[in-house]
């Protein structure tokens, strides 16, 4: 599947799916560190962003994920919606075209950052969201410049993303509400950098099974 329309939108009914099945995950890894309620947040936003798009029509894929933005800002509690609904704006803006080239979909993910880091004030390294998205964008623009096809600079950034979340877990949180635990964040995966490899998984399933 090319990252088109049909992509978006299917990868936004995977997302819901995706964070439905680890909503719990979501919301015990929170708990260590955090509110405790990210997993029931995103299910609720994921679950929105379907409903509103069945009764829309999108002829590009920013159409999508401006849909995606504004559903998340007005259902998502805490700071997940302002930073997620932030990063599908800027990623919309990024992608004006009904079928994305590798380099829109580098500029994609670079402009999701860009709006968590614009709304967070994080950077790599802080134990949050821009920990998946950094090295996201790092692997996406690797396989644009070594000219990989969209669909192979997206499955990068997911591997890339992946590796980010994981390596949050022995980091000490110096931003967000986790900051204030200290030395006691260390060694559990900070719940948003999980969600936001979730979510870009979501986007390569929604590929097919051949990626």
């Amino acid at each position: 599947m090319t990252c088109d329309v049909a992509w978006a939108l299917a990868w936004m009914a995977s997302a819901r799916q995706v964070i439905a099945d680890n909503r719990e995950l979501l919301i015990d890894l929170d708990r260590q560190i955090g509110d405790g309620d990210h997993g029931e947040n995103m299910d609720r936003g994921f679950a929105a962003v379907v409903d509103a798009l069945a009764g829309q029509e999108c002829a590009t894929v920013a159409d999508v994920l401006k849909s995606v933005a504004k559903t998340l800002m007005s259902t998502v509690g805490g700071a997940a919606g302002p930073l997620y609904g932030t990063a599908f704006l800027r990623a919309a803006k990024a992608a004006p075209s009904a079928e994305l080239s590798s380099a829109e979909v580098v500029a994609l993910i670079a402009g999701a950052l860009e709006g968590i880091q614009a709304r967070g004030k994080a950077e790599r390294g802080e134990k949050t969201m821009v920990d998946a998205w950094g090295p996201a964008l790092d692997a996406a623009q690797s396989a644009c410049d070594a000219g990989a096809d969209p669909a192979a600079v997206y499955e990068a950034a997911v591997a890339a993303a992946y590796e980010g979340a994981l390596v949050t877990e022995p980091m000490q949180a110096t931003k967000g509400r986790a900051s204030y635990l200290g030395e006691r964040s260390i060694g559990h995966i900070d719940p948003g950098a999980l969600s936001s490899a979730l979510i870009l998984k979501a986007g390569l399933d929604a590929m097919g099974e051949d990626r």
